[in-house]
């Protein structure tokens, strides 16, 4: 499987600029999955903006993942705020993912962190469950940042059928040294693979 994973800086509060620099970086290079970082296509600290922001399944900027999925034949992960289906008015930090089917699956962040710089929990509703989901002809599972520090997600994730774990971040480089730690074990304890 080709994997591009892009460390990209958004701009903060513009989904169209951040959603054309993605496209261009989907199409300089052939991959099976593109990886984009946790809430890439909004900025990450925006507070109460991320409500304006936030995706919904079959607006523009869901459908344009599913054309730039089709017309590269690419499966796009990239993370956005989304708006909650199950809980009108509420955001969630998410990674979308758009297959070249045009399937396009959601994984919600379960752990949000409500320390430091890090209130999500004042902005984001969290889930409580996560599923690995069809990229060529294997299965990923898709994580989002802090969810990595809690084995139970890696772990329902490989029992599902998760080949291939994928954490997303947003994190400052001061936490690089801990993910560099972390997702090797949960690879290790799952018997996976990682990409970061």
């Amino acid at each position: 499987m080709r994997v591009l994973l892009a460390e990209l800086a958004p701009v903060p509060g513009d989904l169209p600029r951040n959603l054309e620099r993605l496209a261009e970086i989907v199409r300089a290079g052939p991959s099976d999955l593109a990886v984009f970082p946790e809430l890439y296509l909004s900025g990450y600290r925006l507070g109460d903006r991320f409500h304006a922001l936030a995706v919904r399944e079959g607006d523009a900027t869901a459908e344009r993942l599913r054309a730039l999925a089709r017309e590269s034949g690419t499966t796009i992960a990239t993370g956005a705020p989304r708006a909650s289906t199950a809980r009108s008015g509420e955001v969630e930090n998410a990674v979308l993912i758009a297959a070249p089917s045009g399937r396009l699956d959601v994984q919600v962040k379960r752990y949000l962190p409500t320390f430091g710089p890090f209130e999500e929990g004042v902005v984001f509703t969290p889930t409580d469950a996560s599923a690995p989901v069809p990229v060529a002809d294997r299965r990923v599972g898709f994580e989002i940042c802090y969810d990595a520090f809690f084995p139970e997600v890696s772990r329902e994730l490989a029992l599902g059928g998760a080949e291939l774990l994928t954490v997303i971040s947003a994190s400052p480089v001061t936490s690089r040294r801990l993910f560099e730690r972390l997702l090797p074990a949960r690879a290790i304890e799952n018997g996976s693979r990682r990409c970061s």
